[in-house]
């Protein structure tokens, strides 16, 4: 049997294996996986919470992007949708919600009331979600269409995609020597 020549670009290929091997970033992975499969909690406030519902429905179907599972207890939630008029009365409830949301977790403040207070500038009304809690995405409108809380969830995904994970991927300490 002749040696292989070391000139040519003939090498071994398992045809079986085609397709079965993937490289990538754990980074990449994690985000891609975050991204694509985004469980809602819906605060839904006032006349927003109407889009908001009307963005579950088969003519919109958030389902493309991974969005559909409502989750109406925040320790199964990592998206917070603000939908609507924060009052003073409902902002603890919001922010205690907030509070019991497990990392990572991402807010979007659906509508102008969320977002800045508003028509109403009275002393009942919070001026904005984000004096409460952090807001990653903003979506204006009053009420915003269901095709502008897609665009926002697309917002965010792309913002998550961006992100560095945050899981700790430190070796163990090496066992000292006696």
């Amino acid at each position: 049997m002749a040696s292989p020549d070391p000139n040519s670009t003939n090498y071994a290929y398992d045809s079986k294996i085609e397709g079965n091997v993937t490289f990538t970033q754990l980074d990449a992975a994690i985000n891609w996986m975050r991204k694509n499969s985004l469980w809602p909690m819906p605060m839904g406030l006032a006349c927003c919470a109407i889009e908001l519902m009307a963005t579950a429905s088969s003519r919109y179907d958030i389902s493309r992007f991974g969005a559909e599972v409502m989750r109406f207890s925040p320790r199964q939630a990592d998206v917070m949708i603000v939908a609507g008029t924060v009052t003073y009365k409902m902002a603890l409830a919001v922010k205690r919600i907030w509070d019991q949301m497990p990392e990572p977790k991402w807010c979007i403040a659906m509508g102008a009331c969320a977002s800045s207070g508003g028509m109403y500038r009275s002393y009942a009304t919070l001026q904005g979600i984000d004096k409460l809690i952090p807001v990653d995405v903003y979506i204006s409108g009053c009420p915003p269409r269901p095709e502008a809380l897609i665009e926002g969830l697309m917002k965010l995904q792309d913002k998550i995609d961006k992100e560095e994970s945050t899981m700790d991927l430190k070796r163990m300490p090496e066992p000292e020597q006696v």
